[in-house]
C-alpha cells in the first residue's frame, strides 16, 4: 500500500508537468520545490524504463511514453478531484464544493453576479469555475455542473433546457459614425471591418449560418479565436462583430443589418445523474436555471 501511495505521488508530479509544461510551473502547482519534483520524474522514469521528457530549443517536450500516459492521468485526476469535492460535505447538506464549467463569455459577462447572489445565501458552498469553451467531460466528473450551448448527448446526464439566446451583428455608435451603416451583407463583408475567428472549429455552429457566402477566416479583417477578445474589439469600436442582443443593449451598441443576419444558441444546464441526491448540487442547478432564464429573456431580438 505504501508503494502504491508513493507511485501515485510520482504520477501526480508527472500530470502536473504535463499540465504546466515546465518543472517550475508543476512544482508551484504541487507546492513542491523544483528539485523534489525533478526527483519524482527521475524516479518514475526508472520505474517505467524510459524517458518522459526531452529538452529542446522549444522547451520541455513530452515523449511518446508521457503522451500515452496523459489521458489516464487526466482521468485519475478528475476522479480524485470529484472524490474530494464529494467529501467536502454530506449529500443532504448545502455545505461543500460545486465545480462549474461555462464558456468564456458566460463565465466573465454573465455568471459573476449570479454566483455572488448564490454564495451570499449559501456561504458554506465553495465554487470552482472552469472557464472553457471546450465541453468538459461530466461523465468523468471533470466538472459537476456544466452550462452548455448545445444539447447534451450523453444519456447518463440530467439536462435542463433553459431556452435560446439570440445573436446579431453589432458595432459602437462611434464606428457607425465613422464608417456608416452597410446596405447589405456584401457591403458589410467588403466595406467594413468584420471581427471573427482565426481558426474555425469544424464542430462550431458556423456551418448552420447562412450569409450568402462561405464563412472562413478570409471573411474577417480582425481575427481572434478568443470570444472575450472579439467582444472587447467590438466594444472598442474596432469593427462589427456578433454578440447577444442583451449584452449589446447593455453596452449601447448599434445593431447592423437586423433583418439580414441572426442566429441563436440553446442554453442547457447539465450534471451527472449520480449528483441528483446532492442538495448543494440541486440548489446550484435550480439557482442557475432561474437566473439564466432571465438572461435568456433579456437576449431576445
Amino acid at each position: 500500500m505504501a508503494n502504491a501511495a508513493a507511485d501515485w505521488d510520482l504520477f501526480q508530479s508527472l500530470h502536473a508537468v504535463l499540465q504546466a509544461g515546465s518543472f517550475s510551473g508543476a512544482a508551484r502547482a504541487r507546492g513542491l520545490t523544483q528539485p523534489t519534483l525533478g526527483r519524482h520524474i527521475e524516479a518514475l522514469e526508472q520505474k517505467l524504463g524510459g524517458a518522459l521528457f526531452l529538452r529542446s530549443p522549444r522547451g520541455l517536450q513530452p515523449t511518446e511514453l508521457a503522451l500515452a500516459l496523459a489521458p489516464h492521468l487526466d482521468e485519475m485526476a478528475a476522479t480524485v478531484g470529484a472524490a474530494l469535492r464529494d467529501a467536502t460535505g454530506p449529500a443532504d447538506g448545502s455545505a461543500g464544493c460545486v465545480r462549474l464549467t461555462a464558456s468564456e463569455v458566460l463565465a466573465v459577462e454573465v455568471l459573476p453576479p449570479i454566483l455572488k447572489d448564490f454564495m451570499d445565501v449559501h456561504p458554506d458552498v465553495e465554487v470552482e469555475l472552469v472557464v472553457s469553451n471546450e465541453l468538459e467531460d461530466l461523465m468523468r466528473r471533470e466538472a459537476d455542473i456544466a452550462i452548455r450551448m448545445a444539447r447534451p448527448t450523453q444519456s447518463a446526464l440530467v439536462a435542463r433546457r433553459i431556452g435560446a439566446i439570440h445573436f446579431g451583428f453589432y458595432a459602437t455608435p462611434g464606428y457607425v459614425q465613422r464608417k456608416g451603416l452597410p446596405t447589405d451583407l456584401d457591403d458589410l463583408a467588403d466595406g467594413h471591418t468584420l471581427i471573427g475567428f482565426d481558426r474555425i472549429d469544424p464542430k462550431s455552429i458556423i456551418d448552420t449560418i447562412d450569409i450568402g457566402r462561405p464563412i472562413n477566416r478570409d471573411l474577417f479583417t480582425f481575427k481572434t479565436d478568443n470570444q472575450l477578445a472579439q467582444l472587447a474589439a467590438v466594444r472598442a469600436g474596432l469593427g462589427v462583430g456578433a454578440t447577444t442582443h442583451g449584452l449589446a443593449r447593455r453596452e449601447g451598441l448599434v445593431q447592423i443589418l437586423p433583418n439580414a443576419f441572426s442566429f441563436q444558441l440553446e442554453v442547457w444546464i447539465c450534471m451527472h445523474e449520480s449528483l441528483k441526491a446532492s442538495r448543494r448540487m440541486r440548489l446550484m442547478s435550480d439557482h442557475l436555471a432561474e437566473r439564466l432564464k432571465a438572461f435568456v429573456a433579456e437576449n431576445q431580438p
